[in-house]
C-alpha cells in the first residue's frame, strides 16, 4: 500500500476542518469522563477554540477551568460542539503514560477544579 504525505497547506487545512467543528453553534468544550462515558469534567472553549493551524499544528485559544468537577477517574476526552454533538474522543492517561491527553491527575474528586493549561490538534504528515 503506498504512503501518502500531505503537503504542509493541506495539513494546515485539514487541522483547522477538525478543530472549526468545535465552534458550531458558540463555544465548544471538552468531557473528561470514565471509561463508561459518565462525565467527571467539563472545561468551555472560547468562542472561537482554536487558534489557525501552523505545520499542521493548532493551538487552543483559553479554555475555562471547572470549578465544581461532577468527580470520578478519568478515561477519555470527548469533544463537543455547543449543540453538543461529538466530534472526536480521545484516550487520557496521567502524564508519562503515552496517552493522546494527559493529566497529572487522573482521580478527580467531586467538587474539585480542573483545568487545562494547554492542547493542541495535531494533523501528521503521513
Amino acid at each position: 500500500m503506498a504512503t501518502i504525505v500531505l503537503e504542509t497547506v493541506v495539513r494546515n487545512a485539514a487541522c483547522n476542518a477538525v478543530v472549526d467543528l468545535l465552534d458550531v453553534g458558540g463555544a465548544g468544550y471538552i468531557q473528561f469522563e470514565t471509561s463508561g462515558d459518565a462525565e467527571v469534567a467539563t472545561n468551555t472553549f472560547g468562542a472561537t477554540a482554536f487558534g489557525a493551524a501552523s505545520v499542521g499544528v493548532a493551538t487552543a485559544n483559553a479554555i475555562s477551568d471547572d470549578t465544581s468537577a461532577t468527580g470520578g477517574t478519568v478515561a477519555q476526552a470527548s469533544f463537543y460542539n455547543n449543540a453538543n454533538a461529538k466530534q472526536f474522543e480521545v484516550n487520557v492517561t496521567a502524564v508519562g503514560g503515552g496517552g493522546s491527553m494527559t493529566l497529572t491527575s487522573l482521580v478527580v474528586g467531586a467538587g474539585d477544579t480542573v483545568s487545562v493549561s494547554s492542547l493542541t490538534v495535531t494533523m501528521p504528515a503521513s
